[in-house]
């Protein structure tokens, strides 16, 4: 108030000095241009979330993994218990119980038998997995499978009444600037919303060849993991998997797996458990024009090896698709089915040739962490 009070003279001969020299101000404003009436490009968002809330959240749960003391003592405190309220209730366990909680996560139910998807790095080693619903009702589930590739799980509940679930929805439809919601178990607190616009599409934050993830302002925190992103009707168009954070908090880079690279692994893990994926058995690298990839090494006794792959080829192209980048070439290879033969187009010695390779079965150690 004292500030005010002391500026109030200097005020009053400002206001004095425009009133004498309003003539030149109105001449200066009458150069400007004349603007197109301001019509909202966006109108009538959701007043509320709370429809879409009631439909949706009895389908997502809250997921918890136990282990027991031998083997929990080989392995450290879990990226998604440290530094949450579930850091302090872990170590507790460890000491008084030895039986371990190892991490909170979640997931979403996709059918009335009890079938649910989540991330693999949630229900990954587990020796238990409880699943609770948004009623209170607790499950112990079992694992059907996980493709680590893709950080993607399906596991199992089974209930003797028919359970709530949630529909797919087209990520193909999902536009920058769409509003999102997303559900999950943040820190272990239960279920919870957030809402948000898609921010990006495209991103690849390095975890697999496959990150294609959708990138949301919709705040995600440790927890949310395998949780679901849904559209204003409702349905899942991406599954919650990462954040980037320096604080380990949400800072709004939450990134989610869109959906139409969720339901293929989905259906295939429901029916078989596992994904097969291809092999080359041939490490690569970029090269500076970003016109096909660099061989460095190749395997011994590989699938590459016995196709006349050698080290310095470049590929160009694999079954007349032109490839780009190393990421590219390895994503090819791996969608591959093993066993198939592919064409790869290389360059040896700046002489075009065509290799015929016999694509093999990628081998588990190849994942390495699975896109953690």
């Amino acid at each position: 108030m004292k500030m005010l009070l002391r500026n109030l003279p200097a005020l009053a001969v400002a206001c004095f000095s425009l009133q004498e020299t309003g003539a030149h101000y109105s001449a200066q404003a009458a150069t400007l241009p004349t603007f197109e009436p301001a019509v909202p490009l966006v109108s009538g968002g959701p007043i509320s979330f709370a429809p879409l809330v009631r439909k949706v959240v009895p389908a997502v749960v809250n997921i918890s993994v136990t282990r027991d003391s031998d083997t929990s003592a080989k392995h450290k405190l879990p990226s998604t218990v440290k530094g949450t309220p579930l850091e302090k209730r872990y170590r507790e366990r460890m000491r008084r119980h030895r039986d371990e909680l190892l991490g909170a996560g979640s997931g979403f139910i996709i059918d009335p038998e009890g079938t649910i998807v989540t991330n693999g790095h949630v229900v990954e080693d587990a020796d238990k997995i409880t699943v609770a619903l948004a009623s209170g009702k607790e499950f112990t589930a079992t694992l059907a499978g996980i493709d680590n590739l893709t950080d993607i799980a399906v596991i199992k509940i089974s209930s003797p009444q028919p359970l709530p679930y949630v529909t797919w929805g087209d990520s193909r439809q999902v536009q920058v600037g769409d509003w999102i919601m997303a559900a999950g178990n943040p820190f272990g607190l239960g279920s919870s919303v957030t809402a948000g616009i898609v921010s990006a599409r495209g991103r690849d934050i390095g975890t697999s060849p496959f990150d294609d993830f959708l990138q949301l302002d919709a705040p995600i925190n440790p927890g949310n993991s395998g949780g679901p992103t849904f559209n204003l009707a409702g349905q899942v168009v991406a599954l919650n998997t990462a954040i980037v954070s320096p604080t380990g908090g949400s800072v709004g880079l939450g990134f989610s797996i869109p959906s139409e690279i969720v339901i293929p692994i989905v259906e295939t893990l429901r029916q078989a458990g596992h994904i097969e994926r291809g092999w080359l058995g041939a490490t690569l690298e970029d090269i500076m024009t970003h016109n096909g990839t660099q061989v460095t090494e190749v395997d011994r006794n590989g699938p590459a090896a016995k196709g006349g792959l050698k080290k310095g080829d470049i590929i160009v192209g694999m079954n007349n698709e032109h490839v780009e980048t190393a990421r590219a070439m390895i994503r090819a290879v791996a969608s591959a089915k093993p066993g198939l033969d592919a064409q790869l187009n290389v360059l040896r010695n700046n002489q075009p040739i065509t290799l015929t390779i016999h694509i093999g079965r990628r081998p588990k150690w190849e994942d390495g962490n699975g896109g953690k």
